[in-house]
């Protein structure tokens, strides 16, 4: 609690935390990576809040339904298609009380309870850097198999810090590439405005045409938008309207792909399949021409900005109606508060962004 308490006082934006982790699962093999996205906190002395009372009807509860930052997940999971180690893109670490390893029921009932990884740190760590507003995210270096296996030595402290000290390079140059790229992001974010207020009142309206109109930030976003899919087969890009467009067109352009509208009702002039969204500010609908692409075609679906993620779903929705499959949802802001990113990601549909403003 203290140490998160002093990264927030000092002002700290984000936290990285590493970790050793025990493998529970037989494809996680020691010296892989994952980039955790829960936690199963199986500690039980530990104060793993900053509230031990409650004020007069003043409830604080911290919502813990995604416990790391979805948007530093992001960053760590692009940096890490710069190298060529492996590295798991999701996982479940349960973090137990130590200081003693677990036995082997303990470590086959973690097995059955989901989890991939096990530590002693990460749980309350996460737990607590949410409730102070900071996002966290976590690189798990896998050390050994924990005792689940039988065909294998149990883990040893020794073991464990063998491998820790053949794979420490990996870890940091994965940890230096996200700080850059955030860096980048940040510089980016500078340079989007807000305009509270519009167009309705209470609203934060983040605009970027002050973004736009800057030649050198246009063209380090999208670059960095494409660089996410470079590993990807994309035959089309389709842009919501109207900023969507700007953003598709650009990112169609430079991932060698086509470029697709999808437009607002009676924009089209050929024959059009519709689809009805919900904003936070109102209602509408959009449309693409029936005959957009041929069945079977991979699309991207691109747009400034993701905020309750009413018109990307239904985006993704008229894609499917023809036949396309949707590859992925490249935004250059996310507004996670309003629910639009997980919107997507529980439809199955993958997503990514460039810059996040959270919490206000």
């Amino acid at each position: 609690r203290a140490n998160i308490s002093a990264l927030k006082e000092l002002g700290c934006t984000h936290i990285i935390a590493t970790t050793a982790v025990g493998s529970l699962r037989a494809e996680i093999k020691p010296g892989d990576l994952v980039i955790l996205d829960q936690f199963i906190d199986f500690t039980r002395h530990r104060h793993t809040t900053f509230h031990q009372a409650f004020l007069p009807h003043k409830p604080l509860h911290a919502a813990m339904a995604e416990p790391f930052s979805g948007h530093l997940r992001q960053e760590l999971i692009a940096a890490s298609l710069d190298f060529d180690f492996t590295t798991h893109q999701r996982g479940t670490v349960i973090t137990i009380e130590g200081p003693r390893f677990s036995t082997r029921a303990e470590s086959r009932l973690f097995r059955l309870w989901g989890a991939d990884v096990i530590n002693m740190s990460i749980a309350t760590e996460a737990a607590l850097a949410n409730e102070a507003g900071i996002p966290y995210a976590a690189v798990a270096m896998s050390t050994d198999y924990d005792s689940w296996e039988e065909n294998t030595e149990a883990v040893t402290w020794q073991a464990v810090l063998e491998v820790f000290r053949k794979n420490t390079e990996r870890v940091m140059a994965l940890i230096e590439r996200t700080i850059s790229r955030l860096a980048a992001r940040q510089s980016l974010r500078d340079k989007i405005r807000t305009v509270p207020n519009w167009p309705k009142p209470g609203i934060m309206f983040r605009d970027i045409t002050t973004l736009l109109n800057n030649a050198a930030a246009f063209g380090q976003a999208i670059e960095l938008l494409s660089e996410n899919y470079h590993n990807t087969q994309i035959d089309l890009v389709a842009g919501i309207e109207a900023r969507g467009f700007i953003i598709g067109g650009a990112l169609a352009k430079l991932l060698g792909s086509g470029f697709v509208p999808i437009r607002k009702q009676g924009k089209l002039p050929a024959a059009t399949i519709q689809e009805n969204y919900q904003l936070e500010y109102g209602a509408g609908r959009v449309e693409i021409h029936a005959d957009a692409f041929p069945a079977g075609s991979r699309v991207l679906v691109a747009d400034d900005l993701i905020a309750t993620g009413g018109t990307a779903l239904a985006a993704c929705n008229l894609i499917k109606q023809i036949h396309g499959e949707v590859v992925g949802c490249a935004f250059i802001i996310s507004l996670p508060d309003l629910g639009g990113i997980q919107k997507l990601e529980r439809a199955g549909y993958e997503t990514f962004s460039l810059i996040e403003f959270a919490g206000e």
